[in-house]
């Protein structure tokens, strides 16, 4: 029986030896969620590197420090059409022969046949089958670098994209990882902040966040030390993340014993759901600690971006309804109102 990835996007079996072809895919779309989805379908895929822009003005600066192999594009994103920067791709040395896989919600005929002529390779509606994807982004691999081969330049393209992916490895773990909890940093929780709250801009769709705070760890540390105080702050951590359950939603370490969360097309009776779900499962470590157990105080606040504001006025909100909640006894939460 052949398996799957034996196949190439017609069906035909692959050629003995395609596994060791190493595919760097870079994803342009301005959509993170879209971004996610695709790195989630691609994770297990030891021979797939994967990047993502979600700006397409730096997608052609991008591209050359990342050097793919294949490159997904969207076609609808604020700031640039696609289909320019498709022929961007094709005017500039570095991008002119690496294969562009369309993605685009259209499945028109007039719209397939504008990305080809655009200089497109291929052509996928979104969200595409996860088997079909690797198929195409192998298939196109393979004949990227068979041209690429050709030329004295592929054994320095081979020996980059091993120090690169080294590299990218590194710098994901510094710069998006907490490095105690495992949950994403505060550098990354505000470049994540950012990109959904414009996405949200244009959609109308409401964001919620949740500020939450251990409650009491400056006691708790000085009484059990802080070995103790960093194992409760990756069980908290741990209880967050399995409380926040969707895969579009972010779980952040905001900062010393506080956490956030970002909660992307939910109303504020949303967010205290998610907060009581959060709360429950802290109470459910039952973690000892002076007088009781470990507790957590949130404060959560939900809107939709509008002209006027910004990400740092949603959590302002949050941030006052978690003081409120600290204010009124711990172990509680509180949500604030926003006209």
């Amino acid at each position: 029986m052949t398996r799957d990835t034996d196949l190439d996007p017609h069906g035909a079996q692959l050629p003995p030896g395609a596994e060791k072809y190493l595919s760097m895919v870079l994803l342009v779309d301005d959509q993170v969620l879209i971004c996610e989805a695709v790195r989630r379908a691609l994770s297990t895929e030891s021979d797939l590197d994967f990047h993502y822009c979600t700006d397409p003005l730096e997608a052609l600066r991008i591209a050359e420090e990342v050097k793919p192999t294949v490159i997904l594009q969207d076609l609808v994103m604020p700031g640039m059409d696609g289909l320019d920067l498709v022929r961007r791709y094709r005017d500039t040395p570095a991008t002119h022969a690496v294969p562009v896989i369309v993605l685009s919600a259209k499945d028109e005929p007039a719209v397939k046949s504008a990305a080809f002529q655009a200089g497109a390779n291929d052509y996928l509606v979104k969200l595409p089958d996860r088997i079909e994807l690797i198929a195409r982004i192998r298939y196109h691999t393979r004949a990227y670098l068979d041209h690429v081969q050709r030329d004295a330049a592929y054994a320095a393209l081979r020996e980059s994209q091993r120090q690169l992916m080294q590299a990218n490895l590194e710098l994901e773990r510094l710069t998006r990882i907490d490095g105690l909890t495992g949950l994403g940093n505060r550098r990354y929780f505000d470049e994540y902040m950012l990109a959904e709250w414009r996405r949200a801009l244009r959609t109308r769709a409401p964001i919620a966040l949740l500020m939450i705070d251990v409650d009491n760890f400056k006691r708790y540390n000085d009484s059990h030390g802080h070995l103790a105080g960093d194992d409760v702050l990756r069980k908290v951590a741990d209880a967050i993340q399995e409380g926040v359950g969707r895969s579009g939603d972010l779980a952040a370490r905001f900062g010393g014993e506080e956490f956030v969360v970002v909660l992307l097309n939910t109303e504020l009776a949303g967010a205290q759901a998610v907060a009581d779900q959060i709360m429950g499962r802290i109470h459910a470590l039952d973690i000892p600690a002076e007088g009781g157990h470990v507790t957590i105080s949130i404060g959560a606040a939900a809107m939709v971006p509008a002209d006027g504001v910004s990400p740092e006025d949603l959590i302002k909100a949050a941030d006052l309804a978690l003081f409120r909640a600290k204010s009124n006894g711990r172990d509680r939460v509180e949500v604030e109102l926003i006209a």
